[in-house]
């Protein structure tokens, strides 16, 4: 039987994996943020799902990197995917994977906006083990490992108080939800003390992992837009789960259905009982 020596410590990649996501915001990102020249900006699927020269160049850099660190892994990250050279579907297959977003919030990036952020999310068999979000012009990053709690900036986050649906406000971007979710979830939230769309996954869970929200609802569930947000939410407190079963999330590829995400795990059952009905086919609350 093989034993590691007493003085070899089990690699952890947490900093190895800021650093190089740093390195990429730095160097490729934050250059083209409020300098898009003509050409920089491409549409994918319409006017409102947009990529950029500065999301291309970030997942370039980070794949061959994020490979090297675990050999044998994949890298499905969301420019691949949208160019067809690699397909989710390998997460069913439970082995060594990274989840990439190299810039989230691309219209935002566009606009000039600062909410944007990369993503990284580390999945062993079908679950995330560590996650990161990076904010290039805010500076800090949120980081967490599977049991060991998350934190932004270094700081701990959570745990967070419930509140009642009433005094609740969430992120919810209409442009992600087709109907009859949309209309249906509409109705829900004139119950709620107040939404917005900040249309960025990176801000809307790490809202949510500071506390800055208490919830947040989406329909189009894309691996690398949740799983790393999933974790670090969870890690302060929080829960993620499907409307129709209370199932849990797990990052593999799905078809869109209603996810409600809370900073307060106590909170989740009261908020998915306002929301009962969301779910349903002909999106009658």
């Amino acid at each position: 039987m093989n034993q590691r020596p007493l003085n070899q410590r089990p690699v952890n990649h947490l900093e190895t994996v800021e650093a190089l996501m740093r390195e990429a915001a730095e160097t490729l990102i934050l250059p083209r943020w409020k300098s898009l020249a003509e050409g920089d900006v491409e549409e994918k699927d319409g006017p409102q799902d947009l990529v950029t020269v500065a999301d291309q160049e970030a997942e370039a850099f980070l794949t061959p990197h994020l490979q090297d660190l675990i050999p044998g892994s994949i890298v499905i990250g969301e420019e691949a995917v949208s160019a067809g050279t690699v397909s989710p579907e390998v997460l069913k297959d439970g082995g060594d994977c990274w989840l990439v977003d190299p810039v989230d919030g691309t219209w935002n990036f566009v606009q000039g906006s600062e909410r944007f952020g990369v993503m990284v999310a580390r999945v062993q068999r079908r679950e995330v083990v560590q996650s990161w979000i990076l904010y290039p012009v805010d500076g800090r990053c949120l980081v967490a490992e599977k049991g060991a709690g998350a934190t932004f900036g270094g700081e701990r986050l959570g745990p967070h108080a419930a509140k009642p649906f009433p005094a609740a406000h969430g992120d919810y971007s209409a442009t992600y939800v087709k109907e009859p979710f949309r209309s249906a979830f509409d109705k829900v939230a004139e119950r709620c003390a107040g939404h917005h769309s900040g249309r960025c996954s990176a801000y809307a869970y790490g809202d949510l992992a500071r506390g800055l929200l208490d919830f947040t609802f989406y329909c189009k569930l894309s691996p690398w837009d949740h799983a790393p947000g999933q974790l670090i939410v969870e890690e302060a407190g929080g829960r993620f789960g499907f409307l129709k079963d209370s199932a849990p999330y797990t990052p593999i590829p799905r078809p869109d259905q209603p996810m409600l995400a809370t900073a307060s795990a106590e909170a989740w059952p009261m908020y998915a009982e306002e929301m009962a009905g969301v779910d349903s086919a002909n999106g009658q609350p």
